[in-house]
């Protein structure tokens, strides 16, 4: 068994290779005539951030699966990969705490004002609390949440906790399931007007692409919260722009931007209605940990056929069936 990993993973997950004697080989040089004479014989691939295409891929000959270190797949050509019966596998049950937390994180910092309270205390204007401006509660909130896989799921837990009142579309998953985690089925539209805060847990793809642009911005209420930790290219960034600086929505969070990393002079960048992170919200340890095992894992379980394998996290499964 040959395998390759594309980018640097934590240990934990080489282990496993290393515990069942599996040869692997590490990959940090991303270039296109590199990748294509180091995967040329791969029968696995381990996969961060870097991009496969096409005329890589096309030199894989034995190539079987390609395991994504996450459960966004926008890197890899998966219409070649279903062409030609290779697996495309995600870590879908590791990062959806780690990325939940992210945005109940970024709803209570923008919501509660703390950046802004933080650098008051800090400046000796402890006094000038009430010149900041209003900071609100979320109990009794409408959240809106796109998407409701593991990780609409396990923000949706959070938000219940904090008694807010949780909508949600997805039109993949059954109404039943949506209500059954106490969750309020809702049509797009609908959503839109009354959410306080949105929350985008959607892939990229040709349907979601500029899902949120200025026709959107149009209907949302004015003291709407937007978090993004999907993908970039979802919201439109010019469109959220302009929104925040005209105070059209009350803030935003964004994790994931059209092109990573986002240029430096940045419109976003000029703006105090909103938090930037650098795509890090699933790199808790913790979650780095469950990624790496689970990664290698997939490939492993996959090439072997093992009972083992996790057959929700092979996204093509069913041209294995």
């Amino acid at each position: 068994m040959n395998i390759a990993i594309m980018g640097k993973i934590h240990p934990d997950g080489l282990t496993t290779f290393k515990n069942k004697g599996i040869n692997y080989k590490e990959i940090e040089n991303f270039e296109k005539n590199s990748l294509i004479e180091n995967l040329k014989d791969v029968e696995g691939i381990v996969l961060r951030t870097a991009k496969l295409d096409q005329e890589i891929l096309s030199k894989c000959k034995n190539l079987k699966i390609v395991s994504r270190h996450g459960v966004g797949y926008d890197n890899v050509d998966s219409t070649y990969l279903n062409q030609n019966n290779i697996a495309l596998a995600i870590t879908g049950t590791s990062n959806s705490v780690s990325v939940a937390e992210h945005v109940m994180t970024m709803i209570l910092s923008i919501t509660k004002n703390i950046y802004s309270y933080d650098k008051l205390v800090k400046s000796g204007n402890f006094k000038k609390k009430y010149e900041v401006g209003d900071f609100f509660e979320l109990y009794n909130k409408n959240i809106f949440i796109l998407g409701f896989g593991r990780i609409g799921k396990a923000l949706a837990k959070r938000c219940i906790g904090f008694e807010m009142n949780v909508y949600v579309f997805d039109p993949f998953v059954d109404n039943k399931e949506i209500q059954n985690h106490n969750c309020i089925p809702t049509e797009r539209n609908e959503g839109f007007k009354i959410a306080d805060y949105i929350s985008i847990h959607l892939p990229l793809n040709d349907q979601t692409r500029n899902l949120i642009s200025f026709n959107q911005f149009k209907i949302f209420k004015k003291n709407l919260i937007l978090i993004n930790t999907a993908r970039g290219g979802i919201i439109n960034e010019e469109a959220l722009f302009k929104s925040l600086e005209s105070n059209n929505i009350l803030g935003a969070g964004l994790d994931v931007y059209e092109n990573e990393p986002p240029n430096e002079n940045h419109p976003l960048f000029s703006l105090n209605n909103i938090i930037l992170t650098p795509h890090n919200a699933a790199l808790t340890l913790e979650c780095r940990k469950r990624m790496s095992i689970e990664s290698c894992e997939n490939v492993f379980n996959f090439l072997t056929k093992s009972e083992n394998l996790i057959k929700s996290n092979i996204i093509n499964f069913d041209i294995f069936d």
